[in-house]
């Protein structure tokens, strides 16, 4: 492993080089970054609050924000906590320091009695949250609760039985049919599935009845990431080609897809605000967010304030995939599992109405906590994928926590899963490195000769062919290395030159921020193709026809040769190759897997050892929050 990057002091970023005491020494053993220790003792002085135990739960929260979580529970956080790998492999012959945790019950008296509680930190139990976010659980959970109170009474229900049933005709849409009833019936709808389950399908029915009684009603259609929106756009006008066309001509032609932020009305002087807020409510009365697993508590905070009282809102994601990059796990939270199917008794009477051979199930308690379970409801037929299946027959395994019928599926070697099995190291060979290589340079040659000709749309199409998916960003299975070797293979059939900026046709493109002047968002892929008069141009894909951008506007990008699982989220392509991450790391979980595995449509080939490929399936994701409990009460 390569030395630590440096300060100019010659200190590690790492290292807070001032630090003593417990955040010294958490700081060493890779526990805390810098930054968490300076947070900590910057709210130290401006909370006159001496006491290093503390401090040392203060720098803890600020890192569980950090990797996702919301709150940090001091009764666990020995046992949960580990050295940071999240950019990259922790080497493993370095000596583990022995910490010094402090007494549970010394640290939760501790920090109950200090003056930075009820300040920039708040705390339940043994339990601790940043004011901020446990400020946004609770108007989050309050927002949601409120919604569901009570049922919108905009729709006859006659009509929307007919419609439920001209729109749903066969038996094998009934999950679909009573999902779009859900919708159709509450004023907050989730509707939560793996992919191919017919989500989108169900949005676009969905909408077509709620046009059919109000064909004035204003619908907006958003997803976290450019190319999530981007995916929805074509998705819904997909499906709504399959609609009758008195339907279809009742959607029309206006139902565009964008991100989240543009929706919300960008600032550019404020990080987390948007022009539409309380004040200053969206116009619309159907809003729909794809991907919603993507969407992290503070964005959720934001939308639902700038939502009109009346405006029904609906949730589409997959709870099993990775959760936000930044802190929350909004769409899990909302998904419980051991209560979908209990509805009250009047929302299972107003059911029964609009979908008569549907079983009421187990009533629930007419509570908030049940009201807002009305409007869950999960699809778990899939019908995306092909060669038989397997793909999601390992989903599935992988989703539910088996890892002998996960191995069992792999190991078949049907044609649409693969196991690249590497040795205990984790270290590939040539033989190994051949089947990738050979997708990589295959994928290659389609961008290379489509790119020379000018062919944009065909490049994109070759972009979109096969991805190499990394959990980590450095180290031996990180993207940096493996961006290197895929960049090499290519270049052994495709020798170019690149021209005095650096680029050339065929260079594949990964925008790294957002640029809302250029409408480029971040995870956008692209290509820099061949003009008529032989200069070059970038074009990405948005959904219909390509986008160009002059090479002198492009903002934050890189080349495109791998990418980390996370920035793969809302995307789709052909075929994947996934790079496990170490047993032992704390990337490699069931989230990480399940959400790389699902990314391919036709072929998924898993690289690693069996030892990581176990260990991911039966590790979920550790992210905590206090959500869940708050919509429970």
């Amino acid at each position: 492993m390569k030395a630590p990057e440096t300060d100019e002091a010659g200190h590690p970023h790492r290292v807070a080089a001032t630090a003593t005491g417990l955040l010294a020494d958490f700081n060493q053993a890779g526990i805390l970054t810098a930054a968490d220790v300076h947070v900590a003792r910057r709210l130290g002085v401006l909370g006159s609050e001496p006491d290093e135990t503390v401090l040392l739960a203060v720098a803890l929260v600020v890192r569980s924000v950090r990797h996702g979580s919301v709150v940090l529970d001091l009764s666990t956080a020995a046992a949960t906590i580990s050295p940071d790998d999240e950019e990259e492999e922790l080497d493993e012959t370095l000596p583990l320091v022995q910490l010094a945790w402090p007494d549970i019950t010394d640290w939760v008296t501790r920090c109950a009695a200090s003056p930075l509680v009820s300040g920039p930190i708040r705390m339940t139990g043994s339990q601790l949250w940043l004011s901020r976010y446990w400020e946004q659980e609770q108007a989050v959970a309050a927002e949601l609760l409120l919604r569901a109170a009570s049922r919108p009474d905009d729709l006859d229900e006659p009509v929307l039985a007919a419609g439920l049933q001209r729109l749903f005709s066969e038996k094998q849409y009934a999950d679909q049919q009573l999902a779009a009833a859900v919708c159709a019936l509450s004023r907050v709808g989730v509707l939560a599935g793996g992919p191919g389950t017919g989500k989108t399908t169900t949005v676009s029915r969905l909408l077509a009845l709620l046009r059919e009684q109000h064909p004035e009603y204003r619908i907006a259609l958003a997803a976290p990431t450019g190319k999530a929106a981007a995916r929805l756009h074509e998705a819904v006008r997909s499906s709504t080609a399959d609609l009758p066309a008195v339907d279809a001509a009742r959607l029309g032609s206006d139902l565009t897809a964008t991100t989240l932020h543009r929706l919300l009305g960008w600032r550019p002087d404020a990080r987390s605000r948007f022009r539409h807020d309380r004040n200053n409510r969206l116009p619309y009365e159907v809003v729909i967010v794809d991907e919603s697993s993507m969407v992290s508590l503070t964005l959720m905070a934001r939308l639902l304030e700038a939502l009109r009282p009346s405006t029904r809102l609906i949730l589409i994601g997959d709870p099993d995939q990775l959760a936000s990059v930044e802190a929350g796990a909004v769409l899990g939270d909302l998904v419980d599992r051991n209560q979908l199917g209990r509805r009250t008794t009047d929302f299972a009477e107003a059911l029964g109405r609009v979908l008569p051979s549907v079983s009421p199930g187990e009533p629930a308690k007419d509570t908030p906590t049940a009201r807002f379970r009305n409007g869950v409801s999960t699809l778990l037929a899939t019908r995306r994928f092909a060669a038989g299946g397997d793909i999601a027959a390992l989903a599935a395994a992988i989703r539910d926590g088996e890892a002998d019928r996960a191995v069992q599926v792999l190991r078949s070697m049907s044609g649409a899963v693969e196991f690249v099995e590497l040795a205990d190291d984790d270290r590939a060979g040539p033989e190994q490195l051949e089947p990738v290589r050979t997708e990589v340079r295959n994928s290659a040659t389609q961008v290379m000769a489509a790119a020379l000709a000018g062919d944009r749309v065909g490049a994109l199409a070759g972009l979109e062919q096969h991805r190499l998916l990394c959990s980590h960003r450095r180290g031996p299975r990180g993207v940096q290395l493996w961006s290197d070797l895929a960049a090499g293979w290519i270049f052994e059939d495709h020798p170019v030159v690149p021209r005095s900026d650096g680029r050339y046709a065929g260079e594949p493109l990964l925008v790294t921020t957002n640029d809302y002047e250029s409408g480029l968002y971040n995870g956008d892929t692209g290509v820099v193709v061949a003009q008529s008069d032989d200069s070059l141009i970038a074009v990405f894909g948005r959904g219909g026809d390509p986008i160009p951008v002059p090479l002198a506007r492009l903002g934050a990008v890189r080349p495109l040769y791998a990418m980390t699982v996370h920035r793969s989220q809302g995307s789709q392509f052909d075929r994947v190759s996934v790079l496990l991450p170490a047993a032992a790391s704390s990337l490699c979980t069931r989230e990480t897997l399940y959400t790389a595995v699902t990314r391919a449509r036709e072929h998924v080939r898993v690289i690693g050892s069996e030892e990581a490929l176990r260990a991911a399936i039966v590790k979920p994701a550790a992210r905590a929050t206090g959500l869940r409990e708050r919509l429970t009460g």
